[in-house]
């Protein structure tokens, strides 16, 4: 059953959504998942508490409430970490809102999300990383296929794109240079190298790729001809993992953790990763480059002025 949430609380809900899309440049994947997260909010609080909530009965939430919600998120099977990003989104949610509407957020504000063990990435060695695109290459009977799979892992790995920069490619960034300009999260450009194995990978998959190569149209293609669905790598990449005996962190993504590992390894410095990456934050390439203690503090020895 659908519960419609009041027209005073939907206004107020996309009034936030266009704020964090204009001020701070939020990715419209996260805004999608912002807004479903609200609305699932306002329609419990809406059944919850029996009747439509709009912004007068918003702004009147007890400690009680919150805690009911937060239950009934857990007892839809939701993990520690789903709950604790739904109770992000509602408390910037209520910030916004309780500046515009003069009342004090403070029952939802409080509101404490379990704890949950953060899991840092897995990144592959280098060995493991060249195994795998040899094996994604190797395992379709459709050269093609196989050298666009090997294409895309390799500039996962190569230039630490994430996949869906690497499937947002179109023909227009051939012939591939020494740099590529890539629109990440939010909005944000960055110009990152491309080695030449990367460049290799690409060329060779565009020759064989039995389909015109257009500037606007997507680099990578599926077998009818359509835009590459991410799924496809994600199941490539699975399959080349079991056969390798790699564990299941063998992931996409994990050649994108490998990738700053490995710069990182061979002397490479956090802040210039951190710009290669798209990361808004130094702490985020910190949990991706997944080194110890030891070789962080060599790197800020080297670097600070005051170090020595």
């Amino acid at each position: 059953m659908t519960i419609e949430i009041s027209p005073a609380a939907r206004d107020a809900l996309q009034g936030w959504l266009d704020a964090e899309r204009a001020l701070k440049g939020a990715a419209e994947n996260t805004l999608t998942a912002y807004g479903a997260d609200l609305r699932d909010f306002i329609a419990f609080m809406t059944q919850y508490r029996g009747g439509p909530q709009g912004l007068g009965a918003l702004s009147d939430l007890s400690v009680t409430d919150m805690r009911a919600w937060m239950a009934n998120v857990r007892g839809t099977g939701a993990s520690a970490r789903t709950l604790s990003r739904k109770l992000s989104a509602v408390k910037t949610f209520y910030r916004w809102l309780a500046e515009r509407q003069g009342f004090e957020p403070t029952a939802v504000l409080s509101a404490r999300a379990p704890r949950f063990q953060k899991k840092l990435p897995r990144p592959l060695s280098v060995d493991a990383a060249k195994e795998m695109i040899e094996t994604v290459a190797a395992q379709s009977p459709d050269s093609w296929v196989g050298a666009r799979d090997a294409a895309v892992i390799t500039l996962l790995w190569g230039c630490g794109l994430r996949i869906s920069e690497a499937l947002g490619l179109t023909g227009r960034v051939l012939p591939m240079g020494e740099t590529l300009r890539i629109l990440g999260k939010g909005g944000k450009e960055r110009l990152v190298p491309v080695l030449p194995v990367a460049r290799q990978a690409v060329e060779t998959y565009t020759q064989l790729c039995p389909f015109p190569v257009e500037p606007d149209a997507p680099l990578f293609r599926g077998v009818r001809g359509g835009a590459l669905n991410p799924r496809a790598i994600q199941k490539v990449t699975e399959k080349a993992r079991l056969q390798l005996g790699l564990p299941s962190s063998a992931t996409p993504h994990a050649m994108r953790h490998s990738f700053a590992t490995h710069l990182l390894a061979a002397g490479g410095d956090l802040r210039a990763i951190q710009e290669l990456l798209g990361h808004a934050s130094l702490s985020t390439t910190q949990a991706y480059t997944a080194v110890d203690a030891a070789r962080l503090m060599q790197v800020y020895l080297d670097a600070h002025p005051k170090a020595g």
